[in-house]
């Protein structure tokens, strides 16, 4: 049974409701259709924690999807569910390929710098903190390059930023 079946709270049944009328009346090729509906039970197994299911639907959706700017954020999608597992590494990969779609996605940049941060306090606790500013260097760029794109989102980063004077540089 596809994931738009099994949906259990009302918000997601509504939700499924209106993008199955969506995909019935706005022409789209089959194609664009067959990406939506897999990019939409993606984001439902995910949004329930159904991990695997999510990257299986993820991956179905990128077959048919020619899209660059659709595909980013089916990308971006994969990307969170690896950082989720801790999967750094391959998140970065998937993050990395949305944007070179879609260098207008903040919230990949976003995770790329939250990322790089982590490793830089990694090593710090590892007792290198010559490696510990360079990945903190390269989370700041990641921040600016966000917060150019959506300004008054992320606060928190832009308030490290100029607490470690790196909004400036």
């Amino acid at each position: 049974m596809p994931r738009s079946q099994k949906n259990d709270n009302f918000i997601d049944k509504t939700f499924t409701i209106v993008a199955d009328i969506l995909l019935q009346i706005i022409p789209m090729a089959s194609g664009e259709k067959e990406a939506f509906t897999y990019y939409r039970d993606g984001m439902s197994a995910q949004s329930e924690g159904e991990y695997a299911e999510a990257l299986q639907n993820y991956y179905e959706a990128m077959r048919p999807e020619i899209d660059p700017y659709d595909r980013s954020y089916i990308l971006y999608n994969i990307g969170l569910i690896h950082t989720s597992n801790g999967e750094h590494t391959k998140a970065l990969e998937y993050y990395f390929q949305a944007l070179e779609r879609n260098p207008s996605l903040p919230q990949a940049l976003n995770n790329t710098a939250l990322i790089c941060h982590y490793r830089g306090e990694q090593a710090i606790r590892q007792g290198d903190p010559e490696i510990a500013e360079a990945w903190f260097d390269q989370a700041a760029e990641y921040w600016k390059q966000a917060i150019a794109l959506a300004p008054s989102n992320y606060i928190e980063a832009q308030n490290w930023l100029q607490i470690t004077g790196r909004f400036g540089e």
